[in-house]
């Protein structure tokens, strides 16, 4: 049974996936409306599990926005600490190649409107904060809100969480600056999980042996590299191993990493203390495997959060 919280910060927003396969958005011509966000995907998905989970965003004051905060809520997940804005809710048109992988266009809204609230602080003690936004570094009010919260998780026992979300269609070449911003959230991270190009453009290192080195000197205690098919490489400042994951046949990779970090994290928000998935690299090693499996699950249909499996097909209860 979950023992905490896991607060998830930062964009909740419509994705607008092209319904014709492949990956040139510039022929589509019809669209779905799904529910989509990181952050908003790793609370739903540790919901879905029978977790605790609470997500801290800000959508628009419309129709778009109300559509997102019920379908999270009706997920399980905790909406009270949500803002809204009269920026228009943030959108992402995203198409899909035949082998499931994305493009992804951004317009962005709402969540920069995010502001800070120092009540939160209080609501965060002794739980699980997870940073997993992609759009926090890039400035205005969500970014200003994302370093508060990480500064009080310092200061009230709290677990962290980091998943940089790097999207080169934000950053527009601009990678030094994403790799400055993500340093005090790497240093301060119990745990890090990464894509495979994350964790080379944030360590500066090829091979991925020598980029976790470089990231557990810069702080992270423990390390995930989500490989795919191939699995997930894990990596503590002891132990390595490339866990392996099953085999499925992907129509959508939308919200498998995050199927994965919130899967991974409500087993964590399990333990009587986070901070004990530190000491034991068996069990450490055990949750992973379960995460690669909810990832890959999330893969077999179409939307991330509809697509997020239960305790029921992961054999959890």
């Amino acid at each position: 049974m979950p023992k905490t919280n896991v607060f998830c910060v930062g964009e909740l927003l419509i994705d607008f996936v092209a319904e014709n396969q492949g990956n040139d958005l510039s022929k589509a011509t019809m669209f779905s409306k799904k529910a989509g966000g990181a952050p908003a995907n790793v609370a739903c998905a540790i919901a879905k599990l029978g977790g605790k989970s609470s997500f801290i965003g800000c959508v628009g004051n419309d129709p778009f926005g109300a559509f997102l905060l019920d379908t999270i809520k009706n997920e399980g997940v905790d909406i009270s600490m949500v803002q809204r804005s009269e920026t228009f809710t943030t959108l992402a048109f995203v198409s899909i190649a035949q082998d499931g992988e994305r493009d992804f266009v951004f317009s962005r809204g709402a969540d920069i409107e995010l502001t800070y609230d120092s009540g939160v602080k209080k609501e965060m003690a002794k739980n699980i904060v997870h940073f997993g936004a992609a759009t926090a570094l890039l400035g205005g009010n969500l970014e200003e809100t994302y370093s508060h919260f990480l500064f009080d998780s310092l200061c009230c026992d709290v677990f962290i969480s980091f998943d940089p979300n790097f999207r080169g269609d934000l950053w527009k070449n601009n990678e030094t600056t994403f790799i400055k911003k993500c340093l005090p959230y790497i240093e301060k991270s119990h745990l890090c999980k990464f894509s495979l190009e994350e964790a080379q453009l944030l360590s500066g290192k090829e091979s991925i042996e020598e980029a976790c080195s470089a990231l557990h000197e810069m702080g992270a205690t423990i390390i995930t590299i989500t490989l795919g098919k191939e699995g997930t490489f894990l990596s503590t400042t002891s132990n390595q191993i490339t866990v392996q994951s099953i085999e499925v046949n992907p129509v959508d990779t939308t919200g498998a990493g995050d199927a994965f970090i919130g899967c991974l994290l409500y087993q964590i928000s399990c333990l009587d203390h986070p901070s004990q998935v530190v000491d034991d690299f068996d069990h450490l090693k055990y949750m992973v495997e379960v995460a690669n499996k909810a990832g890959a699950l999330t893969t077999t249909n179409f939307g991330a959060i509809v697509s997020l499996p239960t305790q029921e097909q992961l054999k959890l209860s």
